[in-house]
């Protein structure tokens, strides 16, 4: 699963990816690194990991984490082929998900493409060319699929009726992701605007600008987005201090939450996943599946030998173990389980796989 970075150029993209590049490569106990020059991973930090580490002895702590695509700058009129054009948008739409970075800081060393200092604007000019987009994508299935409606065929009639109903939503601004099509219809045609959505407002350091947010906070409410404020140079220089010196710097700067935290589990939230454990005391490690996985599909994330023996998932509650204290209390009430191949994963769900192949 991977989340896209896009935005107008000199928005902070760049500083925002080396920021997240960064966060992965100090992070020295954690096996993320950039994957490709434009892919980083960032870790997901995760309370939960260290405690049952504690409980475990486990000798390393390994955290999930969230990749990130940086993609490159989008300009007006990238629909019809401007700038990267055909080439920015095909980044897009190979992406799960899209965090739209936008300008909400002042400095005028950094060109301004706008020229002025407008949040609201400069997110209508990217929703507008992927809703362009869209509607290219979408008169181009209607001519297809309408040869095959007049034959009668019912499942042509049906991706008609749909995709019609989107052109009118395009054009009168409303982004896929805020209509009731069946999901099955949005996924075949790839819409752009269909792909989940957060807000990255770049700010200045210090406190943010709530004028200049404001128009962001409006718009995610309305769409139904998250929002991340963040100072990206901030976040940059920061994950470049050795990690002891890090949460010094952090209450220096008055910063209750690192940014690229933040960020991470809004993407986690974003992209609908959950999270399990495995533990012992070689490792504690945390994985990122989608919501509603059955247990053996979470099997195979970790090695598709156990997917293809799967026997049993031994599984317990991260929240039954912090309440009662420990493993072998919560084995004493009863609460540790056997599961099959069809038991739906939960968010904290702490599993051994019993397998054999």
């Amino acid at each position: 699963m991977e989340i896209g970075i896009v935005g107008l150029p000199n928005v902070g993209k760049s500083s925002l990816f080396n920021a997240l590049t960064g966060a992965a490569a100090a992070a020295e106990n954690f096996p993320f690194t950039t994957i490709e020059p434009n892919i980083g991973v960032v870790p997901l930090p995760d309370e939960r990991l260290h405690v049952l580490a504690q409980e475990w002895g486990s000798a390393k702590i390994v955290p999930s984490g969230i990749r990130f695509v940086d993609i490159a700058g989008i300009v007006e009129g990238a629909s019809q082929g401007e700038g990267l054009g055909n080439k920015f948008l095909a980044h897009i739409r190979q992406v799960d998900a899209i965090a739209h970075v936008v300008r909400c800081f002042k400095d005028e060393n950094v060109v301004n493409v706008m020229t002025e200092l407008n949040p609201k604007s400069a997110a209508d000019i990217i929703t507008t060319e992927l809703l362009l987009a869209d509607i290219q994508q979408c008169q181009t299935a209607l001519d297809r699929w309408t040869k095959k409606a007049k034959s009668g065929d019912k499942d042509s009639i049906t991706k008609c009726n749909a995709l019609n109903d989107c052109v009118k939503a395009f054009n009168e601004g409303i982004p896929a992701r805020r209509l009731n099509i069946p999901p099955e219809i949005l996924n075949e045609f790839q819409f752009l605007t269909a792909k989940p959505l957060m807000y990255v407002a770049n700010t200045d350091e210090g406190i943010p600008d709530e004028e200049l947010l404001k128009p962001l906070r409006e718009r995610a409410a309305a769409e139904g987005a998250a929002l991340v404020a963040l100072c990206t140079k901030l976040e940059a220089d920061i994950v470049q201090l050795p990690p002891e010196e890090r949460n010094e710097y952090y209450e220096a700067a008055g910063i209750t939450s690192p940014g690229l935290t933040r960020l991470a589990q809004a993407g986690k939230d974003l992209i609908n996943q959950i999270c399990f454990f495995t533990v012992g005391p070689q490792e504690a490690r945390a994985w990122l599946i989608p919501k509603g996985t059955p247990a053996v599909k979470a099997a195979g994330k970790i090695h598709t030998d156990i997917e293809r023996g799967f026997i049993r998932a031994e599984i317990y509650r991260y929240d039954d173990l912090k309440r009662l204290g420990s493993y072998k209390a919560v084995q004493e009430k009863n609460l540790v389980t056997l599961e099959g191949k069809d038991y739906i994963m939960q968010d904290g769900d702490t599993v051994h796989f019993r397998f054999s192949v």
